[in-house]
């Protein structure tokens, strides 16, 4: 009987890894089909920067540097940003709150990481966006900076939460050797748990990246949305964004349509490499 369940269940995990394999095979041949006619057309001048993405001209230009570089920009900008709230606030609720607080706070970070992207762009442009505008006198309030804020706050609890996971597994492995030594607590976690903790702010770093780069309607809602290189306090468009307003407007078998595919595939190779960095390094910290 124990034979047949373990059977079962090798063969349950085998047909879910297949599947899963498979819908990831069945998308990319979708982008990689759908990205042909953009490349047999305006061949890899696609990706050269003095190229404009221009889809209405005539001819039409169909440049995907800006945007690439608006959804690495703004992405790198908002774990950077996080990372400086989200080291110093998982110490403290690791080793200067109770228990019990430390267990509402990570439940209130759950909650908050389930919160509607389009309530945090709603709120990013009503109060990031027009701070910018009405009270620091920018002429665009709708930057790239008020993109990375508002990406920011949404990735926050998940560094947070990652963060505080690791440092309860530094902590037992840690904190009863420093007390026999005597070591006093700033002393433990200045000297013990931040050496000891980077791979982990990596790890955190690395898939709140990928989440980051994913993510459509807040960007979109405070980024500005010009098909333009990047600047911090001028306006962009990432990938997402560039989809999610075009797609609707696209004439199926356009070379335009195509030249959304290939965005959307350039965005998905970067997210893979991501997730592939984000598991070698999760694996290395298991090992030690």
């Amino acid at each position: 009987m124990n034979r047949v369940k373990d059977i079962l269940t090798r063969l349950s995990i085998f047909i879910g890894m297949l599947g899963s394999i498979m819908v990831l095979a069945v998308v990319l041949f979708i982008i990689i089909n759908g990205s042909g006619q953009v490349l047999s057309e305006h061949g890899l001048s696609v990706f050269s920067p003095s190229e404009a993405w221009r889809p209405a001209a005539d001819p039409a230009h169909f440049g995907l540097v800006p945007a690439i570089l608006a959804s690495l920009y703004v992405s790198f900008l908002a774990v950077f940003l996080a990372l400086i709230l989200g080291i110093p606030s998982a110490l403290f609720i690791k080793f200067y709150l109770a228990a019990r607080l430390e267990g509402l706070i990570l439940s209130l970070m759950d909650m908050v990481a389930g919160i509607p992207s389009v309530i945090f762009g709603f709120i990013g442009l009503n109060v990031v966006v027009y701070f910018f505008t009405h009270k620091l006198g920018m002429a665009a309030g709708q930057c790239v900076l008020a993109g990375g804020i508002v990406l920011a706050i949404m990735v926050l609890p998940f560094i947070i939460s990652t963060l505080v996971e690791s440092l309860s597994h530094l902590s037992s492995l840690y904190k009863i050797p420093s007390m026999s030594l005597g070591l006093d607590k700033e002393t433990y976690i200045y000297r013990i748990i931040l050496p000891s903790i980077g791979r982990s702010v990596l790890l955190a770093s690395i898939i709140a990246f990928g989440r980051a780069l994913g993510e459509t309607m807040a960007v979109m809602m405070v980024i500005g949305n010009s098909p333009i290189f990047p600047k911090l306090l001028g306006r962009a468009q990432t990938i997402p964004s560039l989809t999610a307003l075009e797609m609707g407007n696209v004439a199926y078998g356009s070379t335009h349509l195509s030249a959304l595919y290939l965005a959307n595939g350039v965005l998905l190779l970067i997210l893979i490499g991501v997730l592939v960095t984000a598991s070698y390094i999760g694996r290395r910290i298991e090992d030690d």
